[in-house]
């Protein structure tokens, strides 16, 4: 019960990561809130999970890129909840383009949901946690922000600039009891990787160590570590799990 009693916010929280995230986060005692895009399906199955640990679970219908609406999600998250103490930034959208042939329609959609979908949600919740003086952030980055692999421009742009947000922001949440931390994740078992090229799939199972994608429940596992009160010391730092690349 690593996060007993504790309420977390997760961005695309009803498949993948967020979905992993939203279970092991409710297994481990807290409840939940999540925004999702599309499935009412998915979502309500995600709901259902959170709830068969006893917890309570809320989706809202909701991008990221929506700012009004994410302001009206977050308050009424703290009117449900009472507080805020989690918040990962999960929901990213990835584009197999090449710099060379890609359109600024498919730049502006990437930076916009991935940068800017995460400036959106973490600005009212920040300002929430100053208020209580604590609170836990962590941002999902990728090792493509750390690596010259051969993913798209935008996104690892993007990626990037999560790993400086996380840096940053720290240093601000730091004296007010609001900890900000980041993963970079390697190559995970999800719809974001499916739609990666099979050449990159195929080159990703021999420069791993562990030789496959992970699982989505592996990077749940630590990241439920990382926002919880054990983990007291870290702060701005960003951590890597991929499997053990060998770039």
């Amino acid at each position: 019960m690593l996060l007993e009693g504790k309420k977390a916010i997760i961005t695309g929280g009803s498949r993948g990561i967020g979905r992993a995230l939203c279970e092991v986060f409710a297994r481990e005692g807290a409840d939940i809130a999540f925004n999702y895009n599309k499935s009412d399906e998915r979502a309500a199955a995600t709901v259902d999970r959170i709830e068969s640990f006893g917890r309570r679970g809320l989706a809202f219908k909701t991008s990221v890129t929506d700012r009004p609406a994410i302001n009206k999600m977050v308050r009424e998250i703290v009117h449900q909840f009472g507080r805020i103490d989690i918040l990962v930034n999960n929901a990213a959208i990835n584009r197999g383009d090449n710099f060379a042939t890609m359109t600024e329609r498919a730049w502006d959609e990437v930076i916009d949901t991935n940068v800017n979908g995460l400036f959106n949600v973490t600005k009212p919740v920040f300002k929430q946690m100053l208020r209580q003086r604590s609170g836990n952030i962590l941002n999902l980055s990728s090792i493509g922000a750390l690596r010259a692999l051969p993913t798209a421009v935008h996104y690892a742009t993007s990626k990037a600039a999560v790993i400086g947000f996380t840096k940053c922001l720290s240093r601000e949440g730091a004296p007010f009891g609001v900890t900000v931390n980041a993963i970079a994740a390697g190559i995970f078992d999800t719809d974001l990787s499916d739609a990666l090229p099979d050449r990159l799939l195929e080159m990703h199972r021999f420069w791993c160590a562990r030789g496959r994608r992970g699982h989505p429940e592996e990077l749940a596992e630590f990241a439920a570590f990382m926002v919880s009160e054990r983990n007291s010391y870290m702060i701005g730092e960003v951590i890597t799990i991929d499997g053990g690349s060998i770039t």
